[in-house]
């Protein structure tokens, strides 16, 4: 099944979640094929655990329609539960059992016959490379390992949906690479994949990706189609006095977001400030050389993420 169309696994419209007078997911409306990696990209408190909460059953909407592998949620949260798997950022398996024990307990929570639970394990443990470690305790495992062991354990029972809630924040950038590596190799045997990030290379991987702000859907697309239809311009701006110039480009209300690296200036600014606006604002003396560049997911964000706290202000 192609990421860009058919089946989908997940159809959500209005979804809404609140915590007393907290609004924590507002009204959105999810769209996901399946055999997707589809990703949730947002800071903190933008919702996107408590969205992953309410798709897999283990929280009520306040309000809204949801629809899962072709069961209504929560109605048929339980009938869920057995195609489905979840993965936390904290490490949830037992620290005093081995790589094998864990494996061996998940395998009997999900009610695998012994012969099948046998085979089962033995191919995770090979699959995700713990050949030389099944009698390690899990507790003394690195944090790459132990996010490689729970999703290992998470996919024992071959779920159609896999849902992961910030899985690498822990790990360093080559586990990083390894665990990603892992889910498309999911996603290609069919399993659908939802994956909360906050890791700008992460969300760039995804098949398709919904950015979340305030509880609020500001973005949903391919990662692609998100950059090129950002409404606003990108220019790096090249100077010796790009700390001053900095300081002076964030006061300005038509730029969105500005960021440095070296001593050139990533300058998002609206899609009225052109060129010759942009350098009538450079502070005297900086001599800037300045380019039109591409967008990336980052100046996505930054865009999608003003808008909503600008529409709030």
């Amino acid at each position: 099944m192609s990421a860009e169309g058919g089946e989908l696994a997940i159809r959500a419209r209005g979804l809404t979640r609140q915590f007393g007078a907290l609004v924590a997911v507002d009204h959105v409306d999810l769209s996901v094929p399946r055999a997707c990696v589809y990703g949730f990209l947002g800071p903190n408190g933008s919702g996107k655990s408590t969205t992953l909460r309410m798709l897999c059953g283990l929280l009520t909407p306040t309000s809204g329609d949801v629809d899962v592998l072709g069961l209504h949620i929560p109605e048929q949260a339980e009938a869920l539960k057995r195609r489905i798997g979840y993965m936390t950022q904290k490490f949830s398996l037992y620290e005093d059992l081995t790589v094998l024990e864990n494996l061996q307990f998940l395998a009997a929570i999900h009610d695998l016959p012994r012969a099948l639970a046998k085979t089962r394990v033995d191919e995770a443990i090979e699959r995700y490379h713990f050949g030389d470690r099944r009698k390690q305790l899990a507790g003394t495992l690195s944090g790459g390992q132990k996010q490689r062991l729970s999703l290992a354990g998470s996919t024992l029972h071959q779920p159609e949906l896999l849902l992961l809630d910030e899985p690498t924040s822990a790990v360093d950038p080559e586990s990083r690479r390894d665990f990603w590596a892992r889910l498309f190799e999911l996603a290609d045997a069919g399993t659908t994949l939802l994956v909360s990030t906050h890791y700008m290379d992460e969300a760039e991987r995804c098949h398709r990706l919904a950015i979340l702000q305030n509880g609020k859907l500001v973005a949903d697309d391919t990662p692609a189609a998100l950059c090129a239809a950002l409404p606003g311009r990108v220019w790096r701006v090249r100077t010796a006095l790009a700390r001053a110039t900095e300081s002076v480009l964030r006061r300005h209300p038509q730029v969105l977001g500005v960021a440095q690296i070296g001593n050139d200036l990533r300058v998002l600014a609206a899609p009225t400030l052109d060129e010759a606006s942009l350098r009538a604002l450079l502070p005297p003396g900086s001599n800037a050389e300045i380019e039109a560049i591409a967008p990336n997911l980052e100046d996505v964000f930054v865009a999608a993420t003003r808008g909503v706290e600008a529409r709030a202000a």
